[in-house]
Order: structure tokens, then sequence, then C-alpha cells
């Protein structure tokens, strides 16, 4: 067996090994916890908004319909929508930070030994 298929089989076995979840593991998955809501909220929220704005265009352009008052309309709350994304995104990661920075704080001290 060679140097690459050895490191191959090892690669392999470790996968199926049972690994112990260390201090280090638990500090990624809080801080995954805090911004996993935020960047959910912010891709969902955004992608509407932007539909919003293009049903908006194409009533106005009078692609699907000849109502080119109601796409206006339509558009500017897709563009409300779209501008305030960044905003309600750093406003609902800055509460989830507020909430767990005790815990992140006394793991990466832990980790860090301070």
């Amino acid at each position: 067996m060679n140097g690459y298929e050895k490191v191959k089989v090892q690669h392999i076995r470790e996968q199926y090994e049972e690994r112990q979840a260390t201090k280090f593991d638990e500090l990624c998955e809080l801080d995954r916890k805090v911004k996993r809501p935020a960047e959910i909220f912010a891709y969902a929220f955004g992608s509407i908004g932007s539909l919003v704005l293009g049903t908006g265009m194409c009533l106005a352009m009078k692609v699907i319909g000849d109502m080119m008052a109601l796409g206006i309309a339509i558009g500017l709350v897709g563009i409300g929508m779209v501008s305030v994304t960044y905003s309600l995104y750093k406003g609902i990661l800055g509460s989830r930070k507020k909430k767990y920075s005790t815990q992140i704080f006394e793991l990466s001290d832990s980790l860090l030994n301070k």
C-alpha cells in the first residue's frame, strides 16, 4: 500500500470514529447558534423583497398586466423591504450576541486560559 492509500484509509476511518466534543467545538456551535437565525432571516426577507420588487416592475412595465400605478406601489414596497433587510439583520444579530455573549466569553476565556 503506498502513502496516498494509507492517508486515504486513515481519512475514511476518522469519519467513522466517534469524537468527543471539545470546548472548541462547543464554542463554534454557540457561534453558529448566534449567527444562523439572523442569516436565515436576512436571506429569506431579502429574497422575498426582491420578488415583490420584481413583481411591481413587471406590473409597471405592463409585462404581466396593465396596472402601472399598482406596479409602482408594489415596487416601492419591495424597495423598502430590500432596503431595511441589512438593518434588520444587524438588529437580530446584535440582540443574539447580547443574549449569548456571557457564555461565549466564558468558553473563550477557558480556552485561552485567562
